[in-house]
């Protein structure tokens, strides 16, 4: 019998009507934890059906409980403003049925908008950490009565800064909450802490690991020389390889911005996001994305976090990813629900080290790529060092003695001989040079 079928009649209804039928490994996992009243802390990946892991279980104790007049039962936290939509949406199509209310608060929207909002008193609200504090500080919201508290990709919080935020939102909330924290990774010593500060004896569930990660997706790299060639490069893989939707990442807003004016250029069906760009504009090309209006999204991390669009099946990496949880969330997009996918990444002789750094972390090997025509000059360095990394070519000069070999030791010795031997017989000449002295008519010899 499936975990589903023992949820309320309701919820039942509302996934039929989504055609979820089957739970995933961490649904199945998490919602007896969660309906257990305990704690939690998970290992998941975007994609893996975490969200509706921690919200059916939520609504589940919400319907089983009777309401009190006022104040937010659940509170939500999620890195950026796309995620927080994305699980804002979720949540509501899974309470269709409900009558449960969740309330969206992010930045980028009014202020007085949204305290207007939480005037109606949602039973679940769901935001980015700097907003909902700012409605905290300003007694916009009430926590007092906060029955679940949910960190998701928390990893990505802690790395946006956010570990304060949260600390300080938590100190708002009722201190009988059930928390829930979700991430990539419960590795770091942020992880940690936030865990130790938040949550009580949490249970932990890891499923999702950096191998399931990349199980159904082709890994592969593409050397290229400069800017330009990788510019080139991007254009003839979107046109020449065969995908349904393609997510390519830059780590700056001035070639997320550069490289999609390129493209449409070449008549190719391009979208992009990033930080600066208003929210409503976001949402309106995320929707266009998903409803196949284009076929490419050219992307920030910050602005593709959380990004859940299905069909996608060609990640490049433009820029390198600057870390190992950055490249893992990027790769992310492709290769779910057991469909295959393709991550290609673009390496100048700048991005070799880091690339290697991740593939070692990963455990894997990337495949070398070449595009025709459009070859690289580069091919990697010159010389390696045995962890794969790039090995200076410059000669190192002598550290000291400590760091001399004999024969450096004596050549030294021999160089200092002969400095001192040109000394004194400099010192020599100049002393039988000089006029001799008399003493009283008297030469002093």
């Amino acid at each position: 019998m499936s975990i589903f079928q023992e949820l309320n009649p309701k919820l039942v209804k509302a996934l039929d009507k989504l055609n979820i039928t089957e739970p995933t490994d961490i649904q199945q996992e998490a919602i007896p934890v969660v309906l257990d009243g305990l704690d939690v802390m998970a290992s998941a990946e975007t994609g893996s059906g975490k969200t509706a892991a921690f919200v059916l279980p939520i609504l589940e104790r919400l319907l089983a409980k009777k309401a009190p007049n006022s104040g937010t039962r659940v509170l939500i936290l999620a890195p950026t403003r796309e995620l927080a939509r994305q699980i804002h949406k979720q949540t509501m199509d899974l309470a269709k049925f409900t009558g449960i209310q969740a309330g969206l608060i992010t930045g980028g929207e009014e202020f007085k908008v949204q305290r207007a909002a939480m005037r109606k008193n949602p039973e679940i609200i769901i935001g980015t950490p700097g907003r909902i504090l700012d409605h905290s500080q300003q007694g916009a919201t009430e926590f007092e009565d906060l029955e679940f508290l949910v960190l998701d990709e928390a990893d990505k919080m802690l790395d946006m800064g956010f570990s304060d935020d949260v600390i300080a939102i938590a100190n708002y909330c009722s201190s009988d909450r059930q928390s829930l924290l979700f991430s990539a990774t419960l590795q770091g010593a942020g992880i940690r802490h936030i865990t130790k500060t938040l949550l009580k004896n949490p249970e932990p569930i890891t499923l999702n690991t950096y191998e399931d990660a990349q199980a159904n997706i082709h890994q592969s790299i593409i050397t290229a020389d400069n800017l330009e060639h990788k510019e080139k490069l991007t254009g003839q893989l979107l046109q020449n390889e065969k995908y349904r939707k393609a997510v390519v990442f830059c780590n700056t807003k001035t070639q997320v911005e550069r490289l999609s004016g390129l493209l449409r250029y070449h008549k190719l069906r391009v979208g992009h996001i990033h930080g600066d760009i208003k929210q409503d504009t976001r949402n309106h090309i995320m929707v266009q994305f998903r409803d196949g209006k284009f076929d490419v999204l050219i992307a920030s991390d910050v602005a593709a976090r959380g990004l859940d669009v299905k069909d996608v099946d060609l990640v490049i990496n433009f820029d390198m990813a600057q870390s190992l949880e950055d490249y893992i969330h990027r790769i992310g997009r492709t290769g779910r629900a057991g469909a295959e996918g393709a991550a290609i990444s673009l390496i100048t002789h700048k991005d070799w080290n880091l690339m290697v750094t991740i593939q070692t972390k990963l455990g894997a090997r990337f495949d070398v790529k070449t595009v025709k025509n459009l070859v690289a000059k580069y091919q990697g360095p010159q010389k390696l060092k045995k962890s794969g990394k790039a090995a200076s070519n410059k000669k190192r000069k002598p550290a000291g003695k400590k760091g001399m070999t004999n024969r450096d030791k004596k050549r030294l010795a021999k160089k200092q001989d002969k400095k001192q031997d040109k000394k004194q017989e400099k010192k020599d000449s100049n002393i039988s040079s000089k006029p001799k002295k008399k003493f009283g008519g008297i030469k002093k010899e």
